[in-house]
């Protein structure tokens, strides 16, 4: 069993914000797999289905952000998942808009909902899916660049990234994620 989680804020205030791209993602494996995500515990929505035969709980924290941690944690321990078995997908500042980058493990840089995750579950040993918002241009604009509104333009490409990243969740079922990182990367 794999557990997916996107990192985001509650959909309602925050839907088509740069900072909720890990959400976006997990909409497009639940369209694209006819996954509800509609389910509530662990302060999440979550929903269970299958993905190339493997069981699959796509998980939406509903804690914000910054308490991601928190509900990823809960399922971990709930179903008793190993590190192996946990994706986290989330937005990254240092990705050039419409890329992704796969990585087993590593440290969660700037991003704080990374940050909840990996002080929650205590490793850094799990694969994460990075999907590029890019830089703002002023960058003591930060706040307002992953909250702040995104032009349709801009949304367009950034689209190109949510459909690589789910793409790339299907890759790493089938066939692990070294050849999905050779493959996307």
């Amino acid at each position: 069993m794999y557990l997916i989680v996107g990192l985001g804020n509650p959909e309602s205030d925050y839907s088509k914000t740069r900072h909720n791209m890990g959400f976006d993602v997990i909409n497009k494996i639940s369209q694209k797999f006819n996954i509800s995500v509609n389910k509530t515990k662990f302060k999440a929505l979550y929903g269970v289905g299958e993905i190339s035969n493997e069981k699959v709980i796509l998980l939406k924290p509903q804690t914000f952000m910054n308490l991601s941690g928190e509900a990823v944690q809960e399922f971990v321990n709930f179903y008793k998942l190993q590190n192996k078995d946990i994706l986290v997908i989330y937005d990254d500042i240092d990705t050039t808009p419409g890329k992704i980058r796969i990585r087993k493990a590593g440290g969660p840089g700037t991003h704080n909902g990374m940050k909840s995750v990996v002080s929650s579950l205590n490793t850094q040993d799990f694969t994460r899916i990075r999907v590029g918002i890019g830089m703002p241009q002023f960058k003591g604009d930060l706040i307002n660049y992953v909250l702040g509104y995104i032009p349709e333009e801009e949304y367009t490409i950034l689209q190109t990234g949510i459909n690589l990243a789910s793409e790339a969740v299907e890759e790493i079922i089938k066939n692990g994620t070294d050849i999905a990182m050779n493959k996307y990367n």
